[in-house]
């Protein structure tokens, strides 16, 4: 039966998708619904519509999922960044299990209980108020009044929201008082379609174990001295809990400033200066104009400086057991060689170096590598090293040149442990290939995305390694978003063996099969009748490490915005992908 645009009909949600929206079929045709939740039948209006798949609306539950329950939001569904608010906690956890093992199986080709040991994913006794970090865009309404909030999916349309319920409750009490200030001193809010105004976005960091907030403002400009002046006397009345508010004869209320009813404890106030026209948020240059220009705080009894610019995970109390069990699973004695790519701060390596004997970390983020040695010296660690570069280019020339004993008393190039902590797109092959070479007793893989995180596993499996346990940990709660950990280790000799094969009688291998754009787009307009470009193909063959430069359409000027390919795409292509084996 064919669907049409405005066509309502009744359809139960299977399954959920990449970006969270709900995934439902009638008579073979696939519906996209945002705002449901696995088990709902629901009534839907179908908004756009193609051979084989359409999106539709939301319009009435029908009967509601058992899983289902009532956002603790109220702007949930117009802000998008909370996807599965609408699910319960339990059925969050057990969506995610099951993701981390449908992909594993699905890419990898992995069997849960038969390649693997799956344990109980790790989640939140509360899966609110979880976040010490959070970006707020600026900006104005209609009526030219200030708004701050977050915007909604796929736009640039700011939805006002004072209380975020994953962040910190101090954040509303600051941004209230920011808004003030802003009303005071006639700040305007920064307008990024005509690249006027100068306040952009408001970045507040939380330690959550020492209680020190920091607040930047980003600007396009530097502020005027009265204003910056004027900025300094509100956290500090904030600090004191007393009124923020310099002017009384504006209309301001006074009484706003704090009504937590509590001294805040802001340690650092900076301004940061971006005067790029993109849609990058922080810029190069940061200005402290009141305490330090950054905050402390712990995961375990680790001590971290932050400043504006570091990465530091957002969930601290799932980060703690997130690398608490990447320590347990790399099974550290106190005397071994370790390395820790995908470095950051040094925030796992540190956490290694307490129980190894020499770890060497690797990022291709100066400043974080800065970051990394400053914190080594602040915790006293002096059995940690710390490198500037690609994972997969540091490792390998290091292990082409450096002597087995690099001076440390430790052979480096023949490590016991390596921990991999790669971004969304997974390992490079290169790097895959060298930790094969480097041969590591165990190597503990962290992830943020199952499916390359399968695709790497899968490899590693191929090459002399066996997966001994995979366990899911959630640091991000009421999102469609699971850390992994997993860990493998090294097959005994007489586990494998090596053969001779002529290549000619096999069929070809993933790394042969090398269909073409056109051939990919071919096949996705013939079986879906749905027609996807180059840009939408190359940016899911990144996803995966297929990473092509020549074929990947560059904006044409730096301004430019870049489109993301959809879900419902994204979908299409890898189909293609596995189809031609190249996943």
């Amino acid at each position: 039966m064919a669907y049409s645009k405005n066509d309502i009909v009744q359809v139960t949600i299977e399954d959920i998708g990449v970006t969270g929206e709900g995934i439902g079929k009638i008579d073979g045709y696939t519906l996209f619904v945002k705002d449901t939740v696995i088990g709902d039948v629901v009534e839907v209006k179908i908004m756009k519509a193609k051979k084989n798949y359409g999106y539709a609306r939301l319009m009435n539950i029908i009967t509601p999922s058992k899983d289902r329950v009532t956002p603790e939001c109220n702007i949930a569904r117009q802000c998008g960044g909370c996807q599965l608010q609408a699910m319960s906690y339990a059925a969050q956890l057990k969506y995610k299990q099951k993701l981390v093992s449908d992909n594993l199986q699905r890419i990898g080709g992995l069997t849960e209980g038969v390649d693997y040991e799956m344990c109980d994913i790790l989640g939140m006794d509360t899966p609110f108020r979880y976040r010490n970090k959070a970006q707020y865009p600026v900006g104005e309404d209609k009526d030219g009044n200030i708004i701050m909030g977050f915007y909604a999916g796929h736009t640039h349309s700011i939805i006002p929201c004072d209380d975020c319920l994953l962040g910190d409750e101090n954040n509303s009490v600051i941004l209230t008082a920011v808004k003030q200030w802003m009303k005071d001193y006639r700040v305007r809010a920064y307008n990024e379609n005509i690249h006027k105004g100068t306040l952009r976005h408001i970045l507040i960091r939380t330690g959550f174990h020492t209680d020190e907030i920091m607040v930047c403002l980003v600007t396009k400009k530097m502020l005027k001295k009265e204003a910056a002046d004027g900025l300094v006397r509100v956290i500090e009345r904030l600090n004191s809990g007393s009124s923020v508010s310099d002017n009384t004869s504006s209309g301001s209320d006074n009484n706003t400033s704090n009504n937590s009813g509590r001294k805040l404890n802001i340690a650092s106030l900076v301004v940061n200066i971006n005067k790029e026209d993109t849609n990058v948020i922080l810029g190069r240059e940061c200005v402290t104009l009141y305490g330090r220009p950054y905050i402390e705080d712990y995961i375990g009894d680790i001590k971290f400086q932050i400043s504006p610019l570091s990465f530091f995970q957002v969930n601290p109390k799932q980060t703690e057991v997130l690398y608490k069990k990447a320590l347990e699973f790399a099974n550290l004695t106190g005397n071994e060689a370790v390395w820790d790519l995908y470095c950051g701060i040094g925030t796992i390596s540190l956490f290694l170096a307490k129980n190894a004997g020499m770890v060497y970390g690797v990022e291709i983020v100066p400043q974080a590598i800065e970051d990394a040695k400053n914190n080594a010296g602040l915790n006293g660690i002096d059995n940690a090293e710390f490198f500037v570069g690609k994972a997969e280019e540091v490792v390998t020339a290091f292990y082409e040149s450096r002597k087995a004993d690099d001076g440390t008393g430790h052979n480096m190039t023949r490590p016991d442990v390596i921990v991999v902590d790669p971004p969304r797109k997974g390992c490079d092959e290169k790097l895959l290939d060298t930790i094969v070479t480097m041969s590591p007793q165990r190597v503990v893989y962290v992830s943020c995305d199952s499916a390359t995180l399968a695709r790497d596993l899968k490899y590693l499996c191929e090459n002399g390694y066996e997966i001994r346990k995979v366990r899911g940990v959630d640091q991000f709660p009421e999102t469609v978003h699971v850390e992994t950990v997993v860990k493998l280790v090294r097959k005994a000799p007489d586990a494998y063996i090596d053969i001779t094969v002529d290549m000619d009688e096999l069929d070809l291998t993933a790394s042969e099969a090398k269909a073409t754009y056109e051939e990919i787009k071919q096949y996705t307009l013939d079986k879906y009748d749905t027609k996807v470009s180059n840009l939408y193909i190359a940016q899911v063959k990144e996803k995966y490490g297929i990473i092509e430069r020549e074929n990947y359409n560059k904006p044409k000027s730096e301004n430019s915005k870049q489109p993301q390919c959809p879900a419902e795409k994204v979908e299409m292509i890898e189909e293609a992908l596995r189809h031609f084996k190249m996943i």
